[in-house]
């Protein structure tokens, strides 16, 4: 898809190097089968909590690595988020000591993965198609080497003993065509905006896919506490993002020369700039 992405002319010629590149796809990578791992050995709970897991994660990347400054109603709307999806999707709750290890990585990889989605695109000037252009033929290889040996490794399982039959093929295909566009999609909304912005975003997803699956599968399941855990869910995106648009709701610190060593010097700037994200 890269391939004629690049002959359509959605992806131009672009560098990144080498060291970032395969740094990035290390942690996609270990991201991907982190996630799928952790929904193999862990209950739907749990797996649940993982994934809520994943905003604090990013606040804490973020924090640390781009001086990001949170007002109190913008952490108020990622905690009400939080809150609800909790209440939709928590049901049992089950955890062995390798499944919690699969979370861990999955979480840590996951954040991570997705804060340098945001890094190499404002440090390189990468549009979403050229990032998705360097990234994803280095990423699709390396998983094609190892991930049948990794597979086996995991499930005892081989690969090459799967029975594909047509349906099997057709669903494979499908699956691969919409990664496309759920890949580049990522890129650009954390391109526009932050990892904590996608992953507040992305628990919208998760309460359409509850919506599709009581529309299309039955109301088995749906009850007063799954509704209100989406109003509450919902309630919070619309909270986070109204405080995080407004002026001193997520900005970024950045440290320049001290006043007293700006006045003697005559200096005008103030010691500390205070950038809207």
């Amino acid at each position: 898809m890269t391939i004629v992405l690049r002959r359509l002319g959605y992806i131009q010629p672009s560098h990144l190097p080498l060291p970032e590149l395969l740094k990035f796809v290390l942690f996609a990578n270990f991201s991907i089968v982190g996630m799928n791992v952790s929904l193999m050995w862990n209950s739907v709970g749990f797996y649940q909590i993982a994934k809520l897991s994943m905003i604090p994660v990013s606040c804490l990347l973020e924090v640390l690595f781009d001086k990001i400054r949170y007002s109190r109603d913008t952490k108020l709307g990622i905690v009400v988020v939080l809150l609800g999806v909790a209440v939709c999707t928590v049901t049992d709750v089950s955890v062995n000591a390798k499944g919690f290890i699969a979370a861990f990585i999955a979480v840590w990889s996951t954040s991570l993965q997705q804060y340098y989605v945001h890094y190499l695109q404002r440090n390189y000037s990468l549009s979403s198609f050229n990032l998705l252009g360097h990234t994803a033929p280095v990423q699709a290889g390396s998983l094609l080497l190892l991930g049948p040996f990794l597979d086996y490794w995991l499930t005892d399982k081989r690969i090459d003993a799967f029975d594909f039959k047509i349906p099997s093929m057709v669903f494979i295909i499908l699956s691969c065509t919409i990664a496309v566009g759920t890949n580049l999609s990522q890129f650009i909304c954390i391109g526009r905006f932050t990892a904590v912005s996608f992953q507040v975003l992305g628990h919208m997803k998760t309460i359409l896919v509850l919506i599709l699956g009581f529309l299309f599968f039955g109301r088995e399941g749906l009850n007063l506490h799954v509704v209100l855990g989406m109003i509450i869910a919902i309630f919070g995106m619309i909270l986070y993002g109204n405080a995080s648009s407004k002026p001193g709701g997520k900005e970024r610190r950045s440290h320049s020369i001290s006043r007293s060593s700006q006045q003697k010097h005559g200096l005008l700037e103030s010691s500390e700039v205070d950038e809207k994200v």
